[in-house]
């Protein structure tokens, strides 16, 4: 019996090993990273795969518009700012230009109208640690509300951008352009509807996703490769191979609203203080 115990007891711990590597392993294919969206982010969209020549077509068109052609497969997030839509699409870019969908979530994005007010700006923009990231801190604001989410949600910077205002004579200012999360208990339930100052708003789980994972995190995982700290990466980080950095904001220009994206119920009384 000792014998056979000497035997197993290390074969058991090393399948345990095994095992707990396995599930602490960040994924590594497109697909594996689908899966991990469907387990790990709540609030989801089942986008239906006759969907996806027509973003394809609007991202490549605004890469080119901007003149960008990205020359190794990534991961690229893209917002449709369609108020019939208001979504965010998680896509992969293979090399020859062909789109795969990761994982599809309901955004806020602007409301113009009111004052200090935008429409999300369209374009590509690319993320990296010349626009540094920060974390919320949890606090409300003189309307009880948490702007950029709980504690420790990351917001996503993409520095100023010269965009019409949402209101009086619509003159171009600068707006900065920020992905983040929402107060949890008065607008994340709103997702799916216009109501930001000009910024994205997204799930709280998805923004762990997106942390976590390094999504968009290509040009900040080089500078930490290059020897330079930054705070604002957790160590405790999986960043995957392929990782990405470009929010590219289309509008796909609906008459109606998709089935797969349905509009929230939102109140009568509109609160909405924040960016």
């Amino acid at each position: 019996m000792e014998l056979i115990d000497s035997f197993v007891r290390p074969v058991l711990a090393a399948l345990v090993l095994a095992a707990a590597a396995a599930a602490a392993a960040p994924p590594v294919e497109p697909r594996e990273l689908a899966a991990a969206y469907r387990q790990l982010v709540d609030r989801r969209l089942e986008v239906p795969p006759d969907e996806m020549p027509r973003y394809a077509q609007l991202v490549d068109e605004a890469f080119g518009r901007a003149s960008i052609r990205p020359e190794t497969p990534q991961y690229v997030l893209v917002v449709d700012r369609d108020p019939q839509v208001q979504a965010v699409l998680l896509l992969w870019r293979a090399a020859q230009g062909r789109y795969e969908l990761v994982g599809a979530s309901p955004v806020s994005t602007g409301a113009p109208g009111p004052f200090d007010y935008f429409e999300t700006p369209l374009g590509v923009f690319e993320h990296g640690p010349w626009n540094p990231d920060f974390r919320a801190e949890g606090t409300v604001n003189q309307n009880g509300i948490r702007g950029y989410g709980a504690k420790g949600m990351r917001v996503f910077d993409f520095g100023w951008q010269r965009v019409p205002k949402g209101w009086g004579d619509r003159a171009v200012i600068d707006m900065r352009l920020q992905v983040h999360a929402t107060d949890p208990d008065v607008l994340e339930s709103r997702l799916g509807s216009p109501q930001s100052k000009g910024c994205v708003r997204i799930p709280a789980t998805l923004n762990k996703f997106l942390d976590h994972h390094g999504v968009l995190d290509a040009e900040y995982e080089q500078t930490v490769a290059q020897g330079r700290e930054l705070w604002v990466l957790q160590a405790t980080r999986q960043p995957v191979p392929g990782a990405g950095r470009y929010l590219v904001v289309v509008d796909s220009e609906r008459s109606d609203r998709p089935a797969w994206s349905p509009a929230p119920r939102l109140p009568h009384r509109r609160v909405d203080p924040a960016r």
